[in-house]
């Protein structure tokens, strides 16, 4: 039989057929109008093998691509798995994503059909539109039009196959989509399932419990994935709810949770509670903890926050974790590679650095094959696939300090990228969109500094004409930015300039922009725009 991920969960259905694989919180179940409850091994692998029927009967299989706007829903799970099971690849759509972003997508990944939720139906067709793309879009309830192209005959499903085409933000502007195959995925599970230390998993017992959206390789490939392995239950939350999180952990019986850094500094702003270690969490999986809180935070909940490191585009194979003590809690560290994982710091020459001074991180898999377990390739940009690999070493664009016992602590992204939430935002992508404005000249977006969501976009404007009223104007720029970007890509800060730094050839100047930013964050020409960010209506 074909090594597919749909191969992996046929056989984890057959050794636990009666375990939960997915459940649905009654909170969760009620924000999407769905059926509270569990779905085991069993019933999940008979409605799959129903949906793959219907795609194969309606001529989807190997070579297609399909995208998937359907939230956090265990639908989204039950298709992605399903066309797996043909050969077919899936692109999963960010529900945040407006007119401008989707038009984008449809057209760069080709895909041939679209399954939404009926909220976006009419989003989609426009955006398709827009590129005169002929692109069937349905929700999940109604049948499968037949497919425009023919499936390809590329031969047996197996490792290499094309399993799903992930979007990240780079520093080009555009999101670059990452080409994942079975193997990234297979190797995803096995890489958790088998890390042991305080990260061990225990088979067929492990109920997990993310908030993380799965259209991120966090949730779709590190949890789904080692849950598949394992034969035990994902609790997929539409989002974290804050004041409800800790009723969410009790009632599933979490062992483990996954967070973001953002998680634990909300967290622990709640009020104390005789309950706040009553519950079954083991562990917590994630990274970016706000360093003084990490030691306090365990403390006050009693479980340990594993810190790790990974990208889209290594997925496991490349992926750290502070698993085992030493953690040094507070120092933003995220434990030591495994023999598996080559590792390399440089300065901005290329030279190795030595322990204790900052430089950029470069992975590889250990071995014969370095690219065993990352992405593909970058889709059509083959040139930026060969310059993330320049001199066979993945560059991850993270500043990353060794310590004198060789632990490795995060320190900084070199890149361009705005890191808000668990979101990479490019700031080229947000200039580009906002210099559309009719009111702006010039724009400069940066990132400044956020107590709780670690980075807030800001924004610093030359406009053709100096504002009567610049709040007015920074919250018309806003309202309007909404309409064509992710809400969490809009400015949470604005402020009118009469100039950027800029370099001989009138690029940005990222280094000095950074510093200028801050320094304004405080002043009183900074225009505080966060009020207005808020997730639009799906």
């Amino acid at each position: 039989m074909s090594h597919t991920i749909y191969s992996v969960f046929q056989s984890t259905a057959k050794q636990w057929p009666n375990n939960d694989f997915i459940t649905v919180l009654p909170e969760t179940a009620e924000i999407y109008g769905i059926d509270a409850g569990s779905l085991s091994y069993t019933e999940a692998l008979h409605r799959i093998d129903q949906l793959a029927e219907q795609y194969q009967q309606a001529g989807y299989g190997q070579g297609h691509r399909i995208g998937l706007l359907l939230e956090n829903r265990p639908v989204f799970l039950l298709h992605w798995l399903a066309l797996n099971k043909l050969g077919a690849s899936i692109v999963p759509i960010n529900p945040d994503l407006r007119i401008a972003e989707l038009s984008y997508l449809i057209q760069h990944s080709d895909m041939v059909l679209a399954i939404s939720l009926a909220s976006r139906v009419n989003d989609l067709n426009e955006a398709a539109a827009q590129n005169s793309i002929a692109l069937p879009v349905i929700t999940p309830e109604q049948p499968f039009p037949a497919a425009n192209t023919p499936a390809r005959a590329d031969g047996p499903l197996g490792l290499h196959t094309e399993c799903a085409l992930l979007y990240t933000s780079g520093t080009t502007g555009l999101p670059k989509g990452c080409v994942l195959t079975n193997e990234y995925f297979d190797y995803a599970g096995d890489w958790y399932a088998t890390v042991g230390g305080l990260a061990h998993l225990e088979p067929g017992k492990e109920r997990m419990l993310t908030p993380l959206p799965l259209f991120h390789m966090n949730a779709l490939a590190t949890s789904t994935m080692a849950i598949i392995k394992t034969g035990g239950c994902i609790i997929v939350l539409d989002r974290f709810h804050p004041r409800s999180w800790w009723d969410s952990v009790r009632l599933s019986k979490a062992t483990i949770v996954h967070y973001l850094g953002v998680m634990p500094a909300i967290l622990m702003k709640l009020p104390a509670s005789s309950e706040d270690t009553n519950h079954c969490v083991r562990f917590g999986f994630g990274a970016g903890v706000e360093k003084t809180l990490h030691h306090p935070f365990e403390t006050r909940f009693g479980f340990p926050l594993l810190e790790a490191w990974a990208m889209t585009e290594t997925g496991a194979a490349a992926c750290v974790i502070a698993n085992e003590e030493p953690r040094f809690i507070g120092t933003s560290c995220f434990g030591k590679e495994s023999d598996n994982v080559d590792i390399l710091l440089v300065d901005d020459n290329g030279q190795p650095v030595p322990n204790g001074v900052n430089g950029e991180l470069l992975v590889r898999r250990a071995g014969p094959n370095p690219r065993f377990g990352f992405f593909s390739e970058y889709w059509e940009d083959p040139a930026a696939t060969e310059a993330a690999w320049a001199d066979g070493w993945f560059h991850t664009g993270d500043i990353v300090m060794r310590d004198e016992h060789g632990y490795l602590h995060f320190i900084d992204r070199k890149r361009n990228v705005i890191r808000r939430s668990g979101e990479n935002i490019a700031a080229v992508e947000v200039e580009n969109a906002l210099q559309q404005h009719p009111a702006i000249r010039s724009i400069a977006v940066s990132a400044v500094p956020d107590s709780i969501r670690g980075d807030e976009v800001m924004a610093l404007i030359i406009t053709h004409e100096a504002p009567a009223n610049p709040t007015a104007l920074a919250e018309e720029i806003v309202k309007w930015a909404l309409t064509q970007l992710a809400y969490f890509k809009v400015p949470g800060y604005v402020v009118f300039v009469d100039a950027v730094p800029l370099t001989s050839t009138n690029k940005i100047q990222r280094g000095e922009l950074k510093a200028k930013a801050l320094a304004l964050l405080q002043s009183t020409e900074c225009i505080d725009t966060n009020h207005l960010k808020k997730r639009q209506e799906r």
